[in-house]
């Protein structure tokens, strides 16, 4: 049988119903031609309250300045860097979705690439304002940029990877800006050729650059897609690294170590397939997109799940490990004492970590609770809070116990503007998300298109049934030539 040989019989279809061409345009643009839910209204209202909270606190930051958060003379770096880093990492698997499982032809990726690139665009620039504000004199934020000046010799230190932080990540923001918004055009296309009102028709129009869907058009959009992608993917491992740098590269106990480039790419990757699903299960319930977000799209992102899991939980035990077996009384300090003693000050968020990102995700080895929508919602953000910790570890439990116990800052906990400016970050993403689910296509409708006939549950079906037609019609021939 054919399709048992070139392609699984377990693997579910990945575009449910007996969907047409003409009745998926219809699905996927239903909720921008029509009036927002109730639903939408409501999550865009809390996402609105609290940008607007999170505006006052950035406000009393820059007017008051730096003290306003309880960062100290030890721990100089708190939530800020800690939320900055789990940004960045949300940011990761909206361009491995689309990059790398494009270059891989992987059919599962058209149903949740849209979505995951607007996620990493969001979070990319939620993740910037941190490093900014950080700097107490936020006028003074073009001072990170390189460029000819008249302030005479006095140029960024370029052997700083915070400065390789703002190339990495702008790089990555361009790119992946470029990205999203390129498979966006037959899309805006398909919408001005639908609209019925005159400013949504120009509106679109201007949107898609005057794309008619020629064969010209097809073959440069299908060779910038590839040039993008492979653009992508070393993106995917670099900016990661060189965050990750911010810390293996200095001299602090539990940060200067050479698995932190590969731990944080996992770890990123680990957290923003993690986003990707909390969404995604929203967002199919929102807009009725279940036939589109399937249950085989849920599971193939669990096992990418389980799988980056398991190797961050690798990079935990060889940290243990590596402090234990070089016999450096700093590092097994950091270790042994600082995080993985329960009875520490911050122990609890060392174990917290460990359970979230170590412990739970293995439940995903079984299929009934990887196909488990509400199972699967718990962990996602279970899993978002455990990368939380993650970071909150890294960075506070280094800095807390300094080498003079006379600057040890027994306890840090954050003020109500630093957790107002956290809370702020959450209410830019999801405003930007929700307009996103409002003006544009969540889904691909192109590229669920393209994999319709191979992939949909109604053309699977024909397909098995005529093979088993087959298969019958020469088991009866083999009968008939026997007797």
């Amino acid at each position: 049988m054919s399709v048992i040989k070139y392609e699984s019989a377990v693997r579910g279809p990945l575009i449910d119903g007996t969907k047409d061409y003409h009745q998926i345009t219809e699905d996927i643009l239903k909720p921008i031609e029509t009036t927002p839910s109730k639903l939408w209204k409501i999550g865009f209202t809390i996402a609105v309250l609290l940008l607007i909270f999170g505006v006052y606190s950035v406000y009393r930051e820059v007017t008051y300045g730096i003290g306003e958060w309880n960062i100290n003379k030890t721990i100089g770096w708190g939530w800020d860097i800690t939320n900055f880093v789990w940004w960045v990492g949300i940011g990761h698997a909206g361009t491995l979705i689309s990059a790398i499982l494009l270059l891989f032809r992987q059919g599962w990726r058209t149903g949740v690439n849209r979505a995951a690139e607007a996620m990493t665009i969001f979070a990319v620039i939620c993740a910037g304002q941190f490093p900014i504000f950080h700097m107490g004199r936020v006028w003074m934020a073009f001072f990170v940029m390189p460029y000819p000046n008249t302030r005479g010799p006095l140029w960024v230190n370029f052997t700083s990877p915070l400065l390789w932080d703002v190339f990495a990540i702008s790089t990555y923001f361009t790119v992946s800006l470029l990205f999203w918004y390129s498979g966006l055009l037959p899309d805006f296309a398909t919408i001005r050729d639908r609209a019925k009102i005159k400013w949504r028709k120009r509106f679109y129009g201007v949107a898609a650059f005057g794309w008619t869907g020629s064969t010209k058009h097809w073959q440069r959009f299908e060779s910038l897609s590839l040039v993008l992608a492979g653009l992508s993917t070393p993106l995917v491992l670099s900016v990661h690294t060189i965050v990750s740098f911010d810390f293996a590269t200095s001299v602090i106990p539990g940060w200067h170590t050479t698995i932190f480039p590969p731990y944080f790419v996992a770890g990123a990757v680990f957290s923003g397939f993690a986003m990707v699903q909390s969404l995604m299960i929203i967002t199919r319930k929102v807009l009725n997109l279940q036939e589109y977000i399937t249950m085989e799209h849920i599971e193939v992102m669990n096992k990418v799940i389980v799988l980056t899991g398991s190797i961050v939980g690798i990079a935990y035990i060889t940290e243990l490990f590596m402090a234990w077996y070089s016999q450096n009384p700093y590092e097994g300090y950091a270790f042994y004492y600082s995080r993985a003693n329960l009875f520490s000050p911050y122990g609890w968020s060392y174990w917290g970590m460990m359970a979230c990102n170590v412990i739970s995700p293995q439940i995903f080895w079984f299929r009934k609770l990887r196909r488990n929508l509400t199972v699967t919602f718990f962990m996602s953000v279970l899993i978002n809070v455990g990368m939380w910790f993650e970071r909150f570890v890294i960075i506070v439990t280094s800095l807390y116990r300094d080498y003079l116990p006379s600057s040890w800052s027994y306890y840090y906990s954050p003020s109500t503007w630093e957790i107002g400016f956290y809370l702020g970050t959450f209410g830019l993403f999801f405003t930007c998300f929700f307009l996103f689910a409002k003006w544009f296509p969540v889904i691909a409708i192109a590229e669920v298109k393209s994999i319709l006939k191979k992939s949909g549950n109604k053309y699977k079906n024909e397909e098995l049934r005529h093979e088993l037609e087959n298969d019958s019609i020469e088991e009866f021939t083999k009968k008939f030539s026997h007797h």
